[in-house]
């Protein structure tokens, strides 16, 4: 029954896959291959996690990576303890990747997430959804090279902008003072979007790895490693706006 399960979810992906690449105007197909393979996947998980108290340990980690996101984007607004976050938390377990750019989630549009909001985990920042279906949705890898996140450095406030850099797994770090103090360790955090999204602001992003010298350049370049095990990733959290769900 199990092995069967698995199959079907496999199937299910492929077709994901196949809508994805080569029929994206057929959304009705794809919101309808997105509930499938969540349902599915989720069924599986209730049955292999339930053993050895690992249920238990899922809500947990559920509730861990939904107060985080919270937390997160409650900082990002300035707001105190005391005050009602605009944002809230959805957990989700990552269910599938896609060659280094992109990552599926089990969680979708019936869990309030969108397009165009922050993914993180326990780390750091993972990325943003791209797409959401009814049970499940694309997250865009910050390690994508379309991909561009306003940066601050959090000793010195200077700021910049964050890219991907292909086949690398690291980030380019373009400061616009190429006069920046920059080296080796420091810590580099979102600047954050206006609203929220598609990032929230103070996450943390990498540290820099190696400074990249261009003398006369217009900006100062590093390249970064993420501060997430991107090519490792488990359970995240989703920033969605709080409409009183």
């Amino acid at each position: 029954m199990k092995r069967a399960l698995i199959l079907l979810v496999l199937l299910a992906a492929v077709l994901l896959v196949v809508v994805d690449r080569t029929l994206m105007p057929l959304e009705p197909l794809r919101a309808a291959g997105s509930t499938v393979y969540g349902t599915v996947e989720s069924a599986i998980g209730t049955v292999t996690r339930s053993v050895g108290g690992e249920g238990r340990l899922r809500a947990l980690e559920q509730e861990n990576a939904r107060l985080r996101a919270e937390l997160a984007a409650g900082g990002a607004k300035g707001t105190p303890a005391t005050a009602p976050a605009p944002y809230r938390g959805v957990s989700a377990h990552v269910v599938g990747f896609g060659q280094g750019r992109n990552v599926t989630i089990d969680a979708g549009s019936a869990a309030g997430v969108t397009r165009d909001v922050t993914v993180l985990n326990a780390d750091g920042l993972v990325g943003k959804v791209s797409w959401a279906g009814p049970a499940t949705a694309s997250v865009s890898l910050i390690t994508d090279p379309g991909s561009s996140v306003g940066a601050r450095m959090a000793a010195s406030g200077e700021l910049g902008v964050v890219t991907g850099v292909p086949g690398d797994g690291l980030l380019r770090l373009s400061l616009f003072d190429p006069n920046a103090p920059l080296e080796v360790g420091d810590q580099v955090v979102t600047l954050g979007s206006a609203g929220g999204r598609p990032y929230v602001a103070g996450l943390p992003i990498g540290t820099v790895a190696r400074i990249e010298r261009a003398p006369g350049a217009a900006t100062r370049t590093a390249l970064v490693r993420p501060a997430a095990r991107l090519s490792a990733l488990d359970l995240v959290a989703v920033v969605v706006p709080d409409t009183g769900r």
